[in-house]
């Protein structure tokens, strides 16, 4: 009899929400606002009612993507969040500094037609339609803890597909260490770009990197949708990035260009404010960011606190990738934050 151990990520069925629930106004309600989030103070109430129903509507709207579960990537300690709160609490730094009001801000956006350059010390450079980019890539649902620097977590449902998948189609070269992502660059459309709401001097377009072995790693991928259908606006469309051991804001959204280059590549944060948001920012809750502690976390939308998982709990993934340059490096190039 074959007798099978849960890994740490797994989530059994029973905690997966059905997607009807997702659907029942009043819980809806209650969730962005009316209930536990409203008195944890994580969401605020601006417009609720009238926000809301467009933003379900918009929702109902999205295409379906009919991608198989990988069964391998679970949460077994936490459910799902809602998709309704996933909607309306999320970071897209372009639009907004704050959290609620990102899909209003968004709504002028436009996620297709959508190109991605993909180039640099490569053997294969080309520029892909999104479309087609998602027809030529192996497409599987995967749920993922979600761990934010700013010590708030999800577990969430994205579907994409791997980035060595990609790299195995564009042949990175040897002398490529790291992977480069760009989002878009559009001030008319995205206001912090064009320093109208207080972004004057900040590194626009937003840019990320990861090591080659990082990209490479079974756990990276691209997300081209999340709860079973194509990315809203607000969580990156048309295509992210998910590196679910990292902080979020190495999640890159909205990538338009993917280059591979041999030195480390500034990227927004850690150019803007490098004492706090270093290049690699793995979630640690041994190494506090210099104003607040990792060491727990906030579960949305209940506000439960919880303590936080070393790699945010994949370090069976990827802890294998650190150890050489933990022995060599200070614990501050470690930060994490």
């Amino acid at each position: 009899m074959l007798i099978r151990s849960p890994k740490s990520w797994e989530l059994p069925e029973r905690a997966v929400t059905p997607e009807a629930a997702f659907w029942n106004r009043r819980a809806v309600i209650k969730a962005l606002g009316l209930g536990a989030i409203g008195s944890a103070g994580l969401l605020y109430g601006r417009g609720l009612l009238a926000q809301d129903e467009r933003m379900l509507k918009d929702l109902a709207s999205l295409d379906k993507l009919n991608a198989r579960r990988n069964e391998a990537y679970r949460v077994t300690d936490r459910s799902l969040t809602e998709e309704a709160v996933a909607a309306r609490y999320n970071n897209f730094y372009e639009f907004s500094r704050d959290k609620d009001d990102i899909f209003e801000h968004a709504l002028e956006f436009k996620s297709r037609p959508w190109t991605v350059e993909v180039g640099g010390l490569c053997d294969k450079p080309r520029t892909y339609d999104i479309d087609e980019l998602i027809k030529r890539m192996p497409i599987e649902e995967r749920i993922y803890r979600f761990r934010c620097v700013e010590a708030w977590s999800m577990v969430v449902p994205w579907t994409g597909f791997p980035v060595k998948a990609l790299l195995h189609e564009v042949q990175p070269r040897s002398s490529a260490k790291f992977m480069k992502m760009t989002t878009f660059m559009n001030p008319q459309v995205a206001r912090r770009q064009g320093g109208t709401a207080g972004g004057y001097g900040e590194p626009w377009p937003y840019t990320e990197g990861l090591t080659m072995a990082e990209a490479a790693n079974e756990l990276s991928m691209f997300a081209v949708g999340i709860y079973g259908h194509v990315l809203p606006r607000q969580h990156g469309a048309p295509i992210r990035l998910v590196v679910p051991w990292k902080y979020g804001f190495k999640n890159i959204k909205s990538v338009v260009k993917i280059e591979f280059v041999e030195k480390q590549p500034a990227t927004f944060w850690n150019t803007l404010v490098p004492s706090e948001y270093g290049f690699e920012s793995n979630v640690n809750p041994r190494v506090p960011h210099p104003r607040w502690s990792q060491a727990f976390e906030r579960i949305i939308p209940s506000g439960k606190r919880v303590p936080t998982l070393m790699y945010n709990g994949y370090g069976e993934q990827v802890s294998q990738m650190y150890l050489a340059q933990a022995e060599k490096l200070p614990a501050a190039v470690y930060r994490g934050s």
